[in-house]
């Protein structure tokens, strides 16, 4: 699945409160909690360690009956916000590699796990390492909830968006019918850094793009750090937002 020389740690990051699906982590799919099955997946993929991450007791207790599990505080303004303070607790060093795998992905390919894993490892020099993979549709390369990514020929990051890039502009000015979605990236959310970096994120101001965007990657580029995007090996189901979105995924999986 990836190089057997590459050892890393997943971090899960899992909230109970969600505006439009509270519990989300907990929502029952074929009878395992959604959270077990992220688990599952990262263990699929070889993680040395396995740790979720939550500022909730009901995540907690069930997260704990399949791997480790950090208890943080609940004042997070993101995922990664909540990954500094596990690394702090833990006190895991500075090199270690950090997948990090949200908890409610539950249909994450382990594939995709080890890759991001795995491309960390092998670009020393740069921050991040994430995951995009080409649209099907140009109504999705119009929707403000599927990001954007633009990346140049090092396969590095340009910019994140949920605008449509690269704005071509014949095709756009024309009709939305010209778009050829395959031209655009769809940002997949995850990563992996090194634990140092982690630290070194947080301590970052909040950037304009980031608070414009309302995406935290941008941070990184406004920094000036580089950030690896590859093409998934394996497509991922569309994210869950809503009790709706995983009642639509449960009649097609």
């Amino acid at each position: 699945m990836g190089d057997p020389a590459t050892t890393f740690t997943v971090i899960i990051p899992a909230r109970y409160g969600s505006t439009r699906f509270p519990g989300k982590p907990l929502a029952d799919i074929k009878g395992q909690p959604m959270i077990a099955h992220v688990i599952a997946r990262a263990k699929e993929a070889g993680a040395e360690r396995i740790v979720v991450a939550t500022d909730d007791k009901r995540i907690a207790t069930v997260a704990e009956q399949h791997c480790e599990v950090c208890l943080t505080r609940a004042n997070h303004n993101s995922g990664t916000e909540r990954l500094a303070e596990v690394v702090d607790i833990l006190q895991l060093e500075d090199d270690i590699p950090i997948v990090n795998v949200q908890g409610d992905e539950p249909f994450v390919p382990a594939k995709n796990i080890r890759q991001v894993a795995d491309n960390l490892a092998s670009h020393t020099q740069l921050a991040m390492a994430t995951l995009a993979t080409p649209f099907t549709s140009a109504e999705d390369v119009l929707n403000p909830n599927m990001v954007k990514v633009v990346r140049n020929h090092l396969h590095h990051a340009l910019y994140f968006s949920r605008s449509a890039i690269p704005f071509h502009r014949a095709a756009m000015l024309e009709s939305s019918e010209q778009i050829n979605p395959t031209d655009y990236l769809r940002h997949i959310g995850i990563y992996a850094y090194r634990a140092q970096y982690i630290g070194q994120y947080v301590r970052y101001a909040a950037s304009m793009l980031e608070n414009y965007e309302s995406l935290e990657q941008l941070r990184a580029l406004w920094y000036g750090d580089k950030i690896h995007v590859d093409i998934a090996r394996e497509t991922p189901e569309a994210g869950i937002d809503t009790p709706e979105d995983l009642a639509r995924l449960l009649r097609v999986l």
